[in-house]
């Protein structure tokens, strides 16, 4: 006879330990063909790649060691000049990216199935697959052509290419929304306009914030190759000097460049711990 405070036994504890579920075969056998295909692809890639000369890295080692010992004893004598031109890159990186993900949120929204009708969210989506598709060096190169020499076609460069990839990432993040609160707003009679500003900016916003931190770091690191077809910055210099084998200019400009990239990285990590 068991007492009224006996505690009733547990059944999870007597019945042994619990099965995991199964594994679902079909996943299972599509994660397989995934990793196949991409055995056959490197497979398929790898003579035309020329991967069978990675040997020569080891091979003639001494001859890089030796190019690279021009490099050892950097001339900052024009340091001045050097960080008026790397200050110029950083700018053309700032307005190149500001001016990207101003005109990249609308394109991004209208990118975006669950904002957009499909009529309007395909031809955005091509448009802006062409711009991301062109790399810069390409945009700088028309811009040059177009507004002539200097900074300004750098910005215009960096422009058309970022806002393709602004629209792509934030677009991703809008269709990632919990799409509740946008109901909940929409069941309140309120505008379109006002589902976007309410229901989905909230959500999106800490995403976005780092989407154009990191995009603002890789456009310095754009910029300093822009210079090279005449769009302005420090890569105007950087090029004139490996060209003219000046193997101590390039390398303080080299270092100029690296420490300037580690300081807006820096920056950009302090900036997400405040805004994030």
């Amino acid at each position: 006879m068991t007492t009224p405070n006996a505690a009733a036994p547990n059944p999870a504890v007597m019945s042994g330990p619990v099965a995991l579920p199964a594994k679902d075969l079909s996943r299972s056998l599509f994660g397989y063909l995934m990793w196949g295909a991409l055995a056959l692809a490197l497979a398929w890639s790898w003579a035309p790649a020329e991967m069978g000369r990675i040997v020569m890295l080891f091979a003639d080692s001494s001859n890089m060691a030796e190019y690279a010992s021009g490099f050892l004893s950097p001339n900052f004598h024009e340091w001045r000049y050097y960080l008026e031109e790397m200050v110029l890159t950083v700018q053309i990186a700032l307005w190149g990216t500001v001016l990207s993900i101003v005109f990249g949120i609308p394109f991004a929204l209208l990118s975006s199935s669950n904002v957009a009708p499909i009529w309007i969210v395909q031809p955005v989506r091509r448009l802006m697959d062409a711009c991301r598709a062109i790399n810069e060096l390409v945009f700088a190169v028309l811009f040059v052509v177009a507004v002539g020499l200097g900074p300004f076609a750098g910005v215009m460069a960096l422009f058309v290419h970022n806002l393709g990839i602004i629209a792509k990432l934030f677009s991703e993040s809008v269709e990632a929304i919990d799409p509740y609160p946008v109901e909940g707003i929409r069941a309140t009679g309120a505008s379109k306009l006002q589902e976007i500003v309410f229901g989905i900016i909230p959500q999106v916003a800490p995403l976005w914030i780092s989407f154009a931190l990191y995009r603002f770091e890789t456009n310095v690191r754009s910029a300093t190759v822009l210079g090279m077809v005449g769009a302005g910055g420090i890569g105007q210099i950087l090029f004139e000097s490996i060209r003219g084998f000046y193997y101590a200019e390039t390398a303080a400009i080299l270092l100029i460049v690296v420490v300037t990239v580690t300081f807006v990285d820096l920056l950009s990590q302090r900036l997400r711990r405040i805004t994030i």
